[in-house]
């Protein structure tokens, strides 16, 4: 049975809550005063409103996905555990979690979306960049695309692709470590270490982290126009004519290893999986 929180500790935390939230009114109260001074109370509005905006729907997602995978791995976890894993020292964690899971469940669900959110609301200005942009009548001569793509829209596209990859690895490794700590997990057996529910969901996991990969070295060629050195900026003769192929070969070996990723669902050997993972490892390497 949990023990309840004293008063002192209930009374400390709420008042760090309010200490922060203070912290936090104040800072926004002295930008609209500055903006105020300056008449330009609308640019504050635009930045407040999607700050909160991006907060929320950063968080919601994050969340949403980290937990849903969190859920599903504990839905589908062996109801023979112990049986399957013997005198398992893990035992005594699973007593320790089955008792409070919701709270856990809820806990992991608000800090997921609070450092989410947090990290969505860096995003605010190369998202209005984003949304509000303006062609600049002018093609960039290698990809015949209009400036402003690379101006507005790619850092937006990267960051998203970034945390698209980020979010995919944090739900892989809660999952991982829920089908451990279940059973559906067993390095230590010599057969049927892993059961069908975990092998199925990591995999499908792994291979859209390597399909999202895909995309980023896709997108890294055009983030080559960008690219600045001690003598030019944009591309160099070394980037048209080495350095834009191997990113493309680079991105069709991640769709081949994405697809043995999938295919891993149905089969129950990690053979091409990993020799796709080596191939595609070794290829960026070179």
């Amino acid at each position: 049975m949990m023990k309840k929180p004293s008063p002192l500790a209930l009374t400390f935390i709420i008042l760090a809550v309010l200490a922060g939230a203070l912290v936090s009114l104040s800072g926004i109260y002295v930008d609209w005063l500055w903006f105020e001074s300056v008449g330009f109370t609308g640019v504050w509005t635009t930045v407040l409103t999607t700050k909160i905006a991006l907060f929320v729907v950063a968080g919601l997602i994050t969340s949403l996905i980290i937990s849903l995978n969190v859920y599903l791995a504990y839905r589908r976890r062996p109801f023979d555990v112990s049986m399957a894993m013997g005198a398992d020292n893990l035992e005594r964690y699973r007593a320790t979690i089955d008792p409070i899971r919701k709270l856990v469940f809820a806990g992991i669900a608000l800090v997921l979306f609070y450092f989410g959110g947090t990290s969505g609301v860096q995003l605010w200005s190369s998202w209005l960049l984003f949304k509000n942009s303006t062609e600049f009548g002018v093609k960039d001569p290698q990809f015949g695309m209009d400036i402003s793509f690379f101006a507005f829209r790619l850092p937006f596209l990267q960051t998203l692709i970034g945390w698209a990859i980020s979010t995919l690895i944090l739900a892989t490794l809660a999952s991982a470590a829920v089908h451990y700590i279940y059973g559906g997990i067993r390095p230590q057996l010599r057969s049927d270490r892993i059961s069908v529910a975990a092998r199925v969901q990591i995999s499908i996991l792994l291979g859209l982290i390597v399909l999202i990969k895909a995309v980023a070295y896709w997108f890294d060629r055009f983030a080559l126009a960008l690219k600045e050195s001690r003598l030019i900026t944009g591309l160099t003769y070394t980037d048209v004519n080495a350095t834009l192929p191997a990113k493309s070969i680079l991105a069709a070996i991640a769709i081949i290893c994405s697809l043995l990723f999938f295919a891993n669902i149905v089969r129950k050997s990690l053979i091409l999986p990993a020799a796709g993972t080596a191939l595609m490892v070794g290829a960026s390497v070179l």
